[in-house]
């Protein structure tokens, strides 16, 4: 079947034209769209299926996988991205595209129903564990927002059931932590996970330490934040392990990520495996494979055993919630 396929994020947005064969997608064409350069989701699906030309024709069938809240209507979804001010609904899109079934899924359900489609060259296991045929998996990511999912075993697929889990109360395990929690409600009424974990969060922990004076700031590293992307800078110089601020900065960043993990894990027993996926995972992967991720995931008391016994994976296929959205399409 083609099908349409889109992943729609609040910094970029990827679509694809692609065949679908039972849990294999092949694509067609394929195009990536800054998000914020349109005024909302149709303009850019008609700009892509112009520039799709003759993979456009014969697509039967659409799944536009969105970060933000997803809601059922009485003739099918309508969406609002969270870091976006756009609002769109899955039958008027398809009507103004022809298309005659459209779908609109949350992006950790684009995430959750691509795991069977990837091949061990797209997952880094962090804990082996013991998985347990068809139990129940979670997915999480930070990038832009921090996203989750909960799958369940469904006759013969796991259906993927929508989370805006990341929005969930902050729980500071430590001193420091409570600091930071306080520092944060000086300007939040409330403090969600996704403040911390997500990249602007990686920046905010940044600068509750150096208020803190964990470590001397370095000029440099001050400079490539005010002239590029300010997380990806702190992430390089902890990574190239040429600045001890960023190192301590992404040691907590790290932190917070492994113990939302593992509540996460914990509240679906999540005995099918924990994949880890969004944007921010495949950059940081040497950090997440040093052993702070999991020594937080598994701090949980009586429960430590029981998380060690359950697969942790580290997605790094940029596409995932691509192919995903293609899987979904295909079986509307």
């Amino acid at each position: 079947m083609k099908v349409l396929a889109g992943d729609l994020g609040g910094t970029k947005t990827l679509l694809m034209i692609g065949e679908c064969h039972g849990a294999q997608v092949t694509s067609l064409y394929e195009e990536r769209y800054d998000s914020a350069a349109f005024t909302n989701l149709l303009p850019m699906l008609q700009t892509f299926l112009r520039a799709a030309g003759e993979h456009a024709q014969g697509v039967e069938r659409a799944c536009i996988a969105v970060a933000g809240p997803v809601s059922e209507t009485p003739d099918g979804q309508s969406a609002s991205i969270t870091n976006l001010p756009w609002r769109f609904d899955s039958q008027s899109l398809a009507a103004q595209l022809g298309i005659a079934r459209v779908r609109l899924i949350n992006d950790f359900q684009g995430v959750g129903y691509a795991i069977e489609a990837l091949g061990e060259e797209d997952i880094v296991t962090l804990q082996m564990g013991t998985p347990r045929s068809r139990g129940p998996r979670v997915v999480l990511g930070a990038g832009t927002g921090l996203g989750e999912g909960v799958l369940v075993w469904a006759q013969d697929f796991y259906e993927v059931l929508p989370s805006e889990g990341g929005h969930a109360d902050f729980a500071p395990t430590d001193v420091e932590q409570i600091e930071l929690l306080r520092t944060l409600l000086a300007e939040f009424d409330h403090v969600s996970c996704e403040r911390l974990i997500c990249g602007h969060g990686l920046v905010r922990i940044y600068e509750f330490l150096r208020a803190r004076h964990a470590a001397p700031e370095s000029e440099t590293l001050r400079a490539a934040m005010t002239e590029g992307d300010a997380a990806a800078a702190i992430s390089a110089a902890a990574l190239a392990k040429s600045d001890r601020l960023a190192q301590a900065a992404l040691d907590l960043f790290t932190r917070l990520y492994g113990a939302q993990a593992g509540n996460l894990a914990l509240t679906v027993l999540a005995t099918g495996g924990v994949y880890i996926a969004g944007g921010i995972a495949a950059k940081i992967l040497d950090k997440l494979r040093d052993g702070v991720f999991m020594k937080a995931f598994l701090a949980k008391g009586r429960m430590a055993a029981l998380l060690a016994d359950m697969p942790v994976r580290v997605v790094i296929n940029a596409r995932v919630g691509l192919l995903g959205a293609a899987l979904a399409a295909s079986r509307l």
